[in-house]
């Protein structure tokens, strides 16, 4: 039977996780991600797997995308400035089609920024942080529920595609906390990377299948040959200059998930149906603008609200589906303005596009975005 807790989101994050299968964690304490780390320390023995803390945030990437390819879903977590400092590794892993999750609950910045306080200006960092042309994937839970449910997500797209996930966490999603139900085990679609069913002998280990540009993952240790570059590399794995091949190698990196993204995106609406307004909204802000567009309909204003729940690949094409009457859109976050740039590439002119940052590590209050539809309006 399902069960019902009183958790925390950053709790509901690691749970999540080992219930994805998860049986590596490695990290290195920061704020405010540390309860992750944590609480896998605690429960991952518990279940046959393997926690280490490394001497900082690059060897604790490092250490996931080797238990990965030892075979083990993993996973690492951090916040800010060691997301920064794991952005070479992570791009390792993008070019050798090695699948980790990385869980970043962001804080305020640049730099050490502020530690304790909230914000969202890492949404950019996930999408554009390490060098190179490759897709994200990045979900924003905006519950305690959805910690859980998108960890699992998470490590499913991450499995099904061979190449890191990022689950864009923020302080106030980590620290709140609020009734989670637990479905019971089994109930809830686990995916698993594709393994080669060829033999060791005939295994090419970077030729993708055609239905999905993706090839299966062997494991070291288990009897095939596999050589792991970050440099460009052909099908055997082994670097190349060749100019088709290169080419091929970035735009199949491209292609693997573009051509599912219609399979990927998730979003939320409430009242779009008339909506002469629409506010955009994600993560802990999206609770506050949620809110605020109800006080406005309360009030006979023709407000919607949009919350993209992936934000890398964005739902640019959800979003525009429901512009039909929208005059004008409004974007509220906890940053200088970076959603509104895709906000307004997925626009294109049909509406006003407008936006409202906030970086002092304070959240939004309703009254604030309400005021805000108000001087739209």
């Amino acid at each position: 039977m399902p069960k019902v807790e009183f958790w925390q989101g950053n709790t509901a994050v690691a749970m999540g996780a080992i219930a994805a299968g998860c049986r590596f964690f490695g990290g290195y304490p920061i704020t405010p991600s540390s309860e992750i780390a944590e609480i896998m320390a605690a429960e991952l023995p518990k279940v046959g797997g393997k926690f280490i803390q490394m001497e900082d945030e690059i060897a604790s990437i490092a250490s996931v995308i080797g238990a990965s390819i030892a075979g083990l879903k993993a996973m690492t977590a951090t916040s800010g400035p060691g997301f920064s400092l794991k952005q070479e590794n992570i791009g390792f892993a993008y070019m050798t089609e090695v699948p980790v999750v990385v869980i970043n609950v962001m804080r305020g910045g640049p730099s050490t920024g502020l530690p304790t306080k909230v914000s969202q200006q890492d949404v950019m960092q996930a999408r554009w942080g390490t060098h190179g042309d490759h897709e994200t994937i990045a979900l924003a839970p905006a519950s305690v529920q959805e910690c859980y449910e998108l960890t699992i997500e998470a490590f499913n797209l991450s499995e099904r595609f061979r190449q890191p996930v990022i689950l864009l966490s923020d302080e106030v999603v980590g620290h709140m906390r609020e009734k989670i139900v637990i479905p019971e085990k089994g109930s809830y679609h686990i995916v698993d990377r594709k393994r080669p069913k060829e033999d060791p002998e005939k295994f090419v280990p970077y030729k993708p299948d055609p239905e999905d540009d993706i090839p299966p993952m062997a494991s070291f240790g288990d009897g095939y040959r596999w050589h792991v570059t970050g440099l460009t590399h052909n099908q055997w794995g082994f670097p190349t200059n060749d100019p088709d091949i290169s080419e091929e190698k970035v735009l199949r990196l491209m292609r693997k998930v573009r051509r599912f993204k219609g399979e990927i995106v998730k979003y939320d609406t409430y009242e779009v149906e008339d909506a002469e307004i629409l506010v955009v909204a994600y993560g802990s802000v999206s609770r506050t603008a949620l809110s605020a567009v109800r006080e406005a309909r309360s009030k006979g204003m023709r407000v919607g609200f949009f919350r993209p729940i992936t934000l890398w690949p964005f739902p640019d094409d959800e979003l525009r589906g429901l512009l039909g009457g929208v005059k004008s859109v409004l974007v509220p976050e906890l940053n200088c303005g970076q959603m509104i740039l895709e906000v307004e590439r997925a626009v294109g002119g049909k509406a006003r596009v407008f936006g409202k940052g906030l970086v002092n590590g304070e959240l939004f209050r309703p009254s604030e975005i309400f005021d805000f539809i108000k001087e739209v309006a």
